[in-house]
């Protein structure tokens, strides 16, 4: 039995009747900008979160372009982010105006390692941008405190990991300043592309709803360069049907990952970390294979048709992008070797146990013959 990386299609069969009715009131409302389908889900959201604000955008990836736009980055500038995680983290500190500078992981956890971060502090260090990667929170309390001691702003980047709980706290409620994802293969997807940044700050939230404007202000004033960083109504619309299922597929995608944490013991992988009071949200689930075994696993689970994906294969400081800033090879060890080692598989909020079985199956019969 063939099994994808991921699928919605029976997600969104058993609410397509919501869905539908959703789409339809939308259009025959005739707001297709912004307007009350986005307040709607705003609201929400910030609700579900525990923030006082939530500004809607056209993507996660702008969602962080937005929140670093509040801080006024000045030339040089810098944020320190996670070299193991998507392009768009770094990207959007450059849109912004500011310089990316990379501090390694924790090998366990994915996540920004919080005495990397502090070895990387300069003068000119504005922000601390945490990744909350696969959908496992970082080390808030100690990134805090280090943001604290320095006077820096902290960013969540929240993208993957919608649903988690830190210490008794949602993600996007943490730092100062929270942005996420609702691209398709998030666990609160929409039909396309969406995005959102939470604060609790009421300037803050002002300001992200005039930058996602093109900065414009009452009277057709323009302070600074922005964007056209709407949300869809379409999108904020089915995003409000959706968000109330959410912390059940978290919880559907945590009684995978223990079944299958279980049922990979015996084999040479190290399946995800996690910690008590720390609630994963399991938006992938990223085994770990050392050894110079990734890549033959990889051959073996596309002969049999098992989904899987390598996120990510370069770290961001080897990229040439970034090649400007003198990032070479060994000088972030961790991220450089995680790159070399992770391999996500499927998981998926209506993933059967069969088809569980059937990618343990396959992984097993892999180290069976290795």
């Amino acid at each position: 039995m063939a099994v994808p990386l991921l699928d919605l299609t029976q997600q969104h069969k058993a609410m397509m009747p919501e869905l539908k009715a959703a789409f339809v009131e939308v259009v025959e409302s005739g707001r297709l900008i912004l307007g009350r389908y986005v307040e709607q889900f705003e609201k929400e959201l910030a609700e579900y979160c525990g923030v006082k604000h939530v500004v809607g955008v056209s993507s996660g990836t702008d969602a962080i372009t937005a929140a670093l736009m509040t801080l006024d980055l000045k030339p040089g500038d810098e944020v320190v982010v996670s070299p193991f995680t998507y392009l768009h983290t770094a990207e959007s500190i450059v849109r912004a105006g500011g310089v990316p500078v990379f501090a390694d992981i924790r090998p366990r956890t994915f996540n920004l390692d919080p005495d990397a971060v502090e070895s990387v502090i300069t003068e000119k260090t504005r922000a601390v941008l945490a990744v909350h990667l696969y959908g496992l929170p970082c080390d808030m309390f100690a990134l805090l405190e280090v943001a604290d001691r320095h006077g820096l702003s902290v960013i969540e980047d929240a993208d993957m990991a919608m649903g988690a709980m830190y210490h008794g706290r949602k993600v996007g409620s943490l730092g100062h300043l929270a942005t996420t994802s609702f691209y398709p293969t998030k666990t609160l997807a929409a039909a396309g592309d969406a995005g959102a940044v939470l604060t609790d700050d009421d300037a803050t939230a002002q300001r992200l709803r005039s930058i996602r404007v093109h900065g414009l202000e009452a009277g057709f004033v323009v302070r600074r360069p922005s964007g056209a960083f709407r949300m869809d109504p379409l999108q904020a619309a089915l995003l409000s049907v959706k968000l109330p299922y959410l912390d059940g597929w978290v919880q559907k995608r945590r009684d995978l990952a223990k079944r299958y944490k279980k049922l990979f013991e015996p084999l040479a992988v190290t399946t995800p970390d996690s910690a008590e009071d720390i609630r994963h949200a399991y938006n992938l689930y990223t085994l770990r294979v050392r050894g110079g075994g990734r890549e033959p696993l990889r051959h073996h689970l596309d002969a049999m048709g098992i989904g899987n994906r390598v996120y990510y294969p370069r770290p961001l400081h080897l990229q040439p992008a970034y090649h400007r800033l003198g990032g070479e090879r060994g000088t972030l060890p961790h991220a450089e070797r995680t790159c070399d080692e992770v391999l996500s598989i499927p998981m998926f909020t209506d993933m059967t146990h069969a088809q569980q079985d059937e990618v343990v199956g396959a992984v097993r019969e892999y180290f069976a013959a290795d």
